[in-house]
């Protein structure tokens, strides 16, 4: 079974992100959850940006490097739309890295490094028409890295929704939730 290092979306620790890690655990799999935001959750993506923004992205990419120390090698680092940033920076850059889930995000791997490690499998998951990730260049940076990784897959749903997996949020999407869960059990049974 996997040991996951999962990180929140920029409404912070909500409900259903304790909600998907409680799936991921009834399948066997550890799963850790820092919370990048101190208990602070927000309502809409604006107002967690916006934190985020007033924190400092390079203080929350530093918090979840803080967070992965003392945890063992082998981890699946996972990040969920902003979350997405410390769950690649560590994928990237933390030797022993077992796999990557990026979800509703992904940056240009020369970000945190020249390119994307060969021995570390990784899935990117969003949604086909959503502004943020299809309109903020995400889907781009995923269509690279999957161009340039020999063990990476992207997965594309129909829909424009940001936050599509997440059921604490208006934005969720049932069906497609499913459907990445589904994959996503997959990814950790093979790695």
């Amino acid at each position: 079974m996997a040991d996951v290092l999962l990180f929140h979306h920029a409404h912070g620790l909500t409900p259903g992100m304790r909600s998907f890690a409680g799936v991921l655990e009834a399948a066997g799999h550890t799963v850790h959850l820092p919370d990048l935001y101190d208990g602070r959750v927000f309502d809409t993506s604006a107002e967690g940006v916006a934190h985020a923004q007033e924190i400092g992205f390079g203080t929350l990419i530093e918090r979840g490097r803080a967070a992965a120390e003392g945890l063992p090698a082998g981890l699946v680092l996972a990040g969920y739309s902003l979350g997405v940033l410390p769950a690649q920076l560590l994928a990237q850059t933390r030797p022993g890295a077992k796999g990557a889930l990026l979800i509703e995000g992904c940056v240009p791997v020369s970000e945190f490094g020249e390119a994307w490690p060969g021995d570390v499998p990784v899935q990117v998951h969003g949604m086909e028409s959503d502004p943020v990730f299809a309109g903020e260049g995400d889907l781009d940076a995923a269509r690279a890295l999957v161009e340039s990784a020999p063990d990476a897959e992207l997965f594309l749903y129909a829909g424009d929704r940001h936050g599509f997996a997440d059921p604490s949020l208006p934005s969720y999407d049932e069906q497609a939730a499913a459907l990445l869960t589904e994959r996503v059990l997959a990814f950790l049974a093979r790695v």
